[in-house]
């Protein structure tokens, strides 16, 4: 049997003719961007995810970018970013002129809360937490920490779409949540696409004036701004698939509990969720001290897996300027080198799954 690590088509044959009206209904309009469709999105989301306010844009990247920038943030400015992120992360910041400040992972993947405190700096101006892979940061100790210390929280929603901490919508509680619709993403578009969402209506204003050439009237340009505009036929494409995440959510969750219930190999480690948390499943991450070795004997097998991330930011060519060097930040280096994303889709099968647990359970 050959299982691939992600597959795409079948969350879309599911919805075939959804998605295909939907598609149709933007090419017969005659309007292909900033139209109806956005705007009905953008209301959609911001329902979804309890936000005032939601901005379509180009990508996940420009609206981490963009966040930062309606922020104010600059050169001389710190950021605190998980040390174990996707690059993006970290480009949103420095796009920005500003200064990355990495900080460990805890067991969850996602930003340890109890080592943010002491990379706290006179510089240090935001929070970027990350909901890796689906599940939700801390955001009970990540709040109370900005509070104190009066910091901007930009959260990276980029993997999160409806995941929750203690009930609330990841996204919501700092002041910007920055979401990418890459297609693998669990809302996920036909191409690239992102979002921001907010409370704060100047914000919004504000980044819904610089995604359009920093113009709010056609011609007349305010400032500095950008072209990074959610298009119409991905936003008539993401309002199919967002009236059925739930679903789509659902069928993940049953995945990841056949995951959790049926892989016994006590060399393989399997993800652990925080309380308080939910997991959206992204994507499902073990841990294995032989991490070669098992993803080659997968492969062998036929069943395709993934490494998210092999390199860390602060390790990665880009940003050796930065001045870090191996060991620095020993615990998302050792994750580096041992995690391994199983596949995880909408449309798995039960008999894919099955083999995939009976081969992992196999390795020896």
């Amino acid at each position: 049997m050959k299982i691939n690590s992600t597959v795409l088509d079948r969350q879309f044959q599911a919805y075939q003719n959804e998605y295909e009206a939907a598609a149709l209904r933007v090419l017969r309009s005659g309007i292909y961007v900033l139209g109806d469709e956005v705007a009905a999105f953008e209301q959609q989301f911001a329902e979804f995810t309890g936000a005032k306010y939601c901005v379509g844009l180009n990508s996940g990247l420009d609206a981490l970018i963009l966040a930062m920038r309606a922020l104010g943030l600059g050169p001389g400015d710190e950021v605190i970013v998980p040390a174990n992120t996707y690059i993006a992360s970290v480009m949103g910041i420095t796009e920005n002129d500003a200064t990355p400040i990495f900080v460990e992972p805890d067991k969850y993947f996602n930003i340890d809360p109890e080592k943010i405190e002491s990379a706290i700096t006179p510089r240090t101006k935001a929070i970027l937490p990350v909901h890796l892979y689906g599940q939700a940061c801390c955001m009970r100790v990540i709040l109370q920490i900005a509070k104190e210390h009066d910091l901007y929280i930009i959260e990276d929603c980029a993997q999160s779409h409806g995941s929750c901490f203690d009930g609330q919508m990841t996204g919501t509680f700092g002041d910007i949540g920055c979401f990418s619709f890459y297609p693998t993403k669990n809302l996920g578009a036909f191409g690239d696409g992102g979002a921001i969402i907010t409370d704060n209506p100047d914000i919004a204003d504000n980044i819904r004036t610089m995604r359009n050439y920093g113009s709010r009237v056609k011609y007349q340009n305010e400032v500095r701004g950008v072209n990074s505009r959610l298009d119409e036929i991905q936003a008539a494409l993401l309002q199919v698939k967002l009236s059925h995440l739930h679903e789509l959510a659902s069928e993940r969750q049953h995945i990841a509990d056949l995951y959790l219930h049926g892989i016994l190999n006590p060399k393989i480690q399997l993800p652990m969720i925080r309380d308080g948390a939910d997991h959206v499943y992204h994507q499902f991450v073990i841990k294995c001290d032989e991490r070669g070795n098992l993803q080659q004997y997968l492969a062998d097998n036929g069943v395709k897996t993934l490494i998210h991330y092999p390199i860390p930011p602060h390790l990665s060519e880009v940003y050796s300027k930065l001045g870090f060097k191996k060991g620095d930040f020993p615990i998302a280096e050792q994750d580096a080198d041992t995690i391994l994303s199983l596949p995880m889709y909408n449309g798995f099968t039960a008999e894919e799954i099955d083999y995939v647990i009976d081969v992992i359970n196999n390795y020896q």
